[in-house]
């Protein structure tokens, strides 16, 4: 008996007036036996005294692992009479303080534990990390102990503002972030200037907005919060920059192969037979796709078809049938030249090609290849023979040297000059050589770099000015988009406020969508899309994409995880 004491003080410290009966021990489970001694109870609804029992009965309740093996109690509870006969309550059932609760299967310490789980990583993860730590769940329940909090009357002090997919390109919803705490208050169910300037107007009190370079959040913070300072975040401005500088290298890529076309003529001048014009790309596969592909992509938007469609008649996906829409022809074909994979032959072709120069085409395949071969080609004799005849026959693709792709380019530019290697640093000083307009938008991009970096906002206006005196046309556009937002991108250049803490709870989200599960009911007339882990007790929604039943064939199913919202006129 004082062994059973013991225990019940080590398992269950905190619960008064309780009795251990017993204990048994199985393969993988702890059973504990116990029963309530209270005399009396008081009803919960009249406060009346009662120590009549009308019935008994067991409930099973799950406890904290003991030496790694799943326990639970069986815990024989007794339903009293109510002696009181004004009471509309006949019986009421005793409730062990600090055990049970009404219709629970777990003690408050169990589900306090089950909930930071549920907080951490969510349903389906959270299911196999109790597995583990034996106190197994469902889905269900875990979820179901989140609560999410009430939207507050007021609108944070400092407010961040950005839009996230529900679904990608399909549903977009807009998440209001308080940017001080770090935490998250409101999510809308579109991001429409119109539902967050209502949602502005019911909650006032922001007095900075941070968001990107989205027009329509600008719009509704004008109309509904005037006097709420606007911050442009940093981060797009530089992403919009990178975006002006790598058009502008696209525009350019012929200067750029001029200079490394002029540094590669060592030899002596191909015959006439087998040269290209400067500017005619080859007829390869990949560059005849290209034309193709943007042919049929035009001709069924101008039949007046959707981007979705598109995509779904041509097999592709819709980031790429937007490219090709929306890119010339030209920039399109240089890429796709660029990124044209390299032959096992390529590294080798100039040395074919003086050879075949310098002995007048009488060189024979057989001999070239065992030249070649004691180079290090480690190809067939056949591909060295087809390079011949194709020499022979006055159709053979001029050799090149590869110049650095635009993507690239941008990367040198927009990186610090220190994080550069010395390699790096040469072929960039290469390309500015080789284009004075590139050298231009490179200075440009990196004077207004240092400016976003070191907030130097009150100087923005003199670059401007410089930007569209001389600039190339896609630094200009990008200037004359920040002359019609000067007051929020100065705001961004200069207040140490961003939209970095929206982005980390975006980012958040997005990681955590392939978990997503179902979750309990919610009032909120938000769409339900989003994710169940929270880090920070958030308002969040979850959706489910059962990965499992995608396989099998059936329907997907989706519940929603929402934030409770006070009823407003404007709602």
């Amino acid at each position: 008996m004082r062994e059973l004491s013991a225990l019940r003080k080590l398992l269950v410290p905190q619960v008064v007036g309780l009795v251990l009966d017993g204990i048994a021990e199985m393969d993988a489970l702890i059973e504990v036996q116990a029963q309530c001694v209270v005399g009396e109870l008081v009803c919960p609804d009249c406060s009346a005294l009662s120590h009549r029992v009308h019935s008994c009965y067991e409930r099973r309740l799950a406890m904290y692992p003991t030496g790694g093996r799943r326990a639970v109690i069986r815990l024989t509870v007794r339903r009293f009479f109510c002696e009181n006969a004004d009471c509309p309550r006949r019986t009421f059932v005793e409730q062990v303080e600090g055990l049970t609760t009404r219709f629970a299967r777990a003690g408050p310490g169990v589900k306090r534990w089950w909930r930071s789980v549920a907080l951490a990583v969510g349903g389906r993860p959270g299911v196999r990390l109790c597995g583990v730590f034996a106190m197994p769940t469902s889905r269900g329940r875990l979820l179901g102990l989140l609560h999410a909090p009430l939207v507050p009357d007021q609108a944070p002090r400092v407010l961040g503002v950005d839009d996230f997919a529900f679904r990608r390109s399909r549903t977009y919803g807009t998440v209001l972030i308080d940017v001080e705490s770090s935490t998250v208050i409101d999510v809308l169910p579109d991001r429409t200037s119109e539902t967050l300037a209502a949602w502005l107007k019911v909650h006032p009190g922001a007095e900075i907005v941070c968001r990107d370079r989205d027009s329509g959040y600008s719009r509704a913070v004008k109309e509904a919060a005037p006097h709420a300072r606007e911050v442009a975040d940093r981060w797009h401005l530089l992403q919009n920059l990178a975006s002006a500088v790598e058009k502008t290298c696209h525009q350019h890529r012929s200067c750029l192969r001029k200079r490394a076309d002029a540094e590669t003529l060592q030899i002596p001048p191909q015959p006439p037979l087998i040269e290209l014009p400067p500017l005619e790309l080859p007829r390869t596969q990949i560059i005849e796709r290209t034309r193709h592909r943007r042919e049929d992509i035009l001709r069924l938007v101008d039949a007046g078809w959707t981007i979705s469609a598109i995509a779904r008649r041509l097999h592709l996906d819709r980031k790429t049938v937007r490219r090709f829409r929306d890119t010339d022809l030209a920039q399109l074909l240089a890429t796709a030249h660029v990124r044209r994979p390299a032959g096992v032959l390529e590294p080798f072709k100039p040395y074919i090609n003086q050879r075949f120069t310098e002995s007048l085409g009488q060189v024979s395949g057989s001999r070239l290849f065992l030249e070649v071969r004691e180079r290090g080609y480690r190809g067939s004799r056949q591909v060295v023979r087809k390079h011949l005849a194709a020499l022979r026959a006055g159709n053979a693709e001029p050799v090149r040297t590869d110049i650095p792709s635009p993507h690239k380019i941008t990367g040198w530019i927009m990186r610090p000059r220190e994080a550069l290697t010395d390699h790096q640093d040469e072929q960039l000083l290469q390309v500015r050589l080789a284009c004075p307009d590139i050298t231009r938008a490179c200075d440009l991009a990196r004077n207004f770099a240092d400016l976003v970096r070191h907030q130097r906002g009150q100087l923005l206006m003199d670059w401007i000015r410089q930007a569209e005196q001389d600039a190339p046309a896609p630094m200009r556009s990008f200037a004359g988009f920040l002359r019609q937002d000067l007051d929020a991108v100065t705001a961004g250049m200069t207040l140490t406020y961003s939209s970095g803490v929206v982005e980390g709870h975006i980012n958040r989200l997005r990681r955590s969508s392939g978990r997503c599960t179902a979750a309990v009911h919610s009032n909120s007339s938000a769409p339900g899309f989003s994710c169940d882990r929270d880090r920070h007790e958030i308002p969040t929604r979850a959706i489910f994409n059962d990965r499992h039943q995608r396989r099998c064939g059936r329907t997907r199913r989706t519940r929603h995880f929402l934030p409770a919202r006070r009823p407003t006129s404007a709602s």
